[in-house]
């Protein structure tokens, strides 16, 4: 049975280094990072995140965000649209906040608690067909533009809005402390000198359908694949991410020597980096350019896959390969690590994200047909 094209044909997204697409992009390929270093989310410690310095509250700032994707669309309302929603926190951070004010449970509203609370709170503003929600770590987004490509493909939908959204929480930051795997600094993925990754916050909203309009990229295949290596740790020799991008591939029948462009996951941990660099040369060699965004966004968590892929989507419309920063000395020799922004044509791209337990999500963008 012939599948239906998929095409991104809106995106917005906010975050510590931009406050819309086009000036996260241009403060990539600039090496501006939105990273800062914090006292106040762990006693005596300082740590580099990726907050965003809002003139509205994060819930503002997710409604204006939605309502910027609509007007850039051919809809006038969501009405026959699937909401599928990716976090890893949820409403988290607006439980912690009330916990910590009042130090009991009485005013938490479980509704603004869990994954769905993004959804219940979209509901204020705006009529979806209906709504879904995905929490599996790092993966979140990617797997709900994964679950968006699955509906459109098969003509369940014609139009899925994919909202990824995450808070900097201090369950989130503090665990992560726990594992050992913070920076003081902004990350350095990739990097022999690397010592860790910076816990971030954002909002990334794409809209995805059946037919395409002018600059449309097209989702053109998933691949997903769970290792279970470890709980907190990848395979060393990065299986689960080879098998992915594989699948991705296989997916839209592309082979790796037409990928002209990957968008690691590259948290600037010691074993994502040196697993995750195993993975690419295993697949695709040294002919590849390849990038992480990461030292300039942090690691939004659950919002990663769905901004990667906004990244994505705008490297392929300006033709533009988004440059690393702070990488100095790779570890890996055979990959083609891009240190500036490079004018090139190509017609693929490839994004990756990774996340505990194994659970791992490739997608592959195109240049429509």
């Amino acid at each position: 049975m012939p599948k239906n094209s998929v095409f991104i044909n809106a995106f917005e997204s906010v975050c510590c280094a931009g406050d819309t697409s086009e000036v996260l992009f241009d403060a990539i390929c600039a090496h501006q990072s939105g990273i800062k270093t914090f006292s106040e989310f762990i006693p005596n410690k300082q740590i580099a995140l990726g907050k965003i310095a809002p003139s509205f509250s994060i819930d503002e700032i997710l409604e204006l965000t939605c309502k910027k994707v609509l007007a850039k669309s051919s809809l006038e309302n969501f009405d026959n649209t699937l909401l599928v929603v990716g976090s890893s926190v949820g409403g988290m951070q607006t439980t912690e906040a009330i916990f910590l004010r009042d130090h009991h449970y009485a005013n938490i509203d479980p509704k603004l608690h869990a994954i769905d609370a993004i959804a219940h709170t979209l509901s204020h503003h705006f009529t979806f067909k209906d709504d879904i929600s995905f929490s599996t770590a790092c993966t979140s987004s990617a797997n709900a533009l994964g679950y968006a490509y699955e509906m459109i493909a098969k003509g369940v939908y014609e139009n899925v809005l994919v909202v990824g959204f995450d808070t900097l929480s201090l369950t989130t930051i503090r665990g992560f402390d726990a594992l050992g795997v913070l920076s003081s600094r902004p990350c350095q993925p990739f990097d022999v000198n690397r010592d860790g990754m910076n816990v971030a916050e954002g909002i990334a909203v794409l809209l995805l359908q059946h037919k395409p309009h002018e600059k449309s990229i097209e989702l053109l295949g998933v691949g997903y694949s769970s290792d279970a290596y470890q709980m907190a740790h990848p395979s060393p020799d990065g299986a689960g991410a080879l098998c992915a991008m594989q699948k991705a591939l296989k997916c839209a029948n592309v082979q790796p020597s037409e990928v002209g462009y990957v968008n690691a996951h590259g948290t600037g941990t010691t074993a994502n980096d040196a697993s995750e660099a195993s993975a690419i040369e295993a697949l695709f060699g040294d002919a590849v350019l390849v990038s992480s965004t990461k030292s300039i966004t942090g690691h939004m968590l659950g919002v990663a896959g769905a901004l990667e892929a906004i990244i994505c989507v705008m490297a392929l419309q300006k033709q533009i390969i988004p440059p690393n920063t702070n990488l100095v000395e790779p570890e890996n020799k055979t990959l083609r690590f891009v240190n500036e922004a490079k004018a090139q044509s190509f017609r693929y791209a490839l994004s990756n994200s990774l996340a505990f337990g194994g659970n791992n999500t490739a997608l592959l963008f195109g240049l429509p047909q």
